[in-house]
């Protein structure tokens, strides 16, 4: 399948306009292991899909560590992101140093087995660090050599100014989806101004934006969502009650709720970067042909409809969930 190739912030490299998530290798919703996730990525790059994304906390460097192998054995030319600057603790804190974050860069080259990387993130913004001092150190890494770029995550569209001015930000990483609006509120569009790729993670909701229901009985003990207040009671069994009915609808336009899901995130523009994740190339292929699904105005204003703009009860995350989460409206 062919995607539409849009760059990766102004200046930045072309790749496909859906990317992949590499979160899940590190078990974060269930167990894998090395095989599935190599079929996964073969089954990524036979879609066309070569923007991957990861952070060394995912799986606390599994997650790098099997793309790193992968990497190794099958020399796949695409375009790599990664990230730090959360430390999980207790108690969880973030650190913006330049100590950390280049010790933290080589420990992720090490895994990754590459000796720079096309975007690296700050993956939360500390508050207690001037994010114009954030963006300095980081162009420091881009002039030697290290990184192609820098971006930022979960930050707010003033943040984005401040550091943009000092040195230019090639991407923003937040939460949007059809249940996640808050980037609507100024994020997309000053990403649009300033020319950076705003990358949507959690593009699906958490695996909400599947062929078949998300059921709590089938979170494994440890998964954040079993806390998450939008997959608590009475919360959960409303949202499934109104994905039901997109799920419905998509499936009667004969397209995959994923891909759906995934063509209305790209039809925020092309700077609208999702990048879906999962641990199997099965699911993978639920949304493979995204790109394929082009909605019209008569479809937009249909989900519009099915789900308008703040439909999901209750908060993204939970109080304990926040740590170093910009919020802004």
């Amino acid at each position: 399948m062919t995607f539409k190739s849009v760059e990766l912030g102004r200046g930045g490299p072309k790749i496909p306009q859906l990317g992949f998530g590499a979160m899940s290798f590190g078990g974060m919703f269930g167990p894998t292991d090395e095989e599935t996730s190599f079929a996964c990525l073969d089954a990524a790059l036979d879609a066309g899909i070569t923007f991957w994304d990861v952070a060394n906390i995912y799986g606390m460097g599994v997650s790098e560590t099997i793309l790193g192998r992968y990497m190794a054995a099958k020399k796949p030319q695409v375009v790599l992101a990664t990230k730090a600057s959360i430390i999980n603790g207790p108690p969880r804190r973030i650190d913006n140093s330049r100590d950390h974050l280049l010790s933290e860069m080589e420990g992720s080259f090490k895994r990754l087995d590459v000796d720079r990387v096309d975007l690296f993130y700050a993956h939360r913004h500390d508050p207690e660090t001037p994010i114009e001092q954030v963006a300095e150190v980081m162009q420091g890494f881009i002039d030697e050599g290290l990184i192609g770029g820098y971006g930022l995550s979960e930050v707010a569209p003033s943040t984005v100014r401040r550091a943009h001015a000092v040195s230019p930000v090639r991407a923003v990483q937040n939460e949007y989806s059809l249940w996640t609006r808050l980037p609507e509120l100024g994020l997309i569009d000053t990403c649009a101004e300033l020319g950076v790729a705003f990358v949507a993670f959690s593009p699906l909701a958490r695996g909400m934006f599947g062929e078949t229901s998300v059921r709590r009985g089938d979170m494994r003990d440890g998964d954040f969502r079993l806390t998450n207040p939008r997959f608590t009671e009475p919360n959960f069994s409303a949202n499934l009650r109104h994905i039901q009915a997109f799920r419905s609808w998509a499936q009667g336009k004969g397209w995959t709720v994923a891909g759906a899901a995934l063509a209305w995130v790209m039809a925020k523009g092309d700077h609208v970067i999702p990048i879906p994740g999962t641990r199997t190339a099965a699911h993978l292929n639920e949304w493979r042909d995204a790109a394929k699904i082009r909605l019209t105005p008569q479809d937009l204003a249909e989900i519009a409809q099915i789900l308008p703009a703040g439909f999901a009860h209750g908060d993204r995350y939970g109080d304990h969930q926040l740590v170093a989460i910009e919020r802004y409206c």
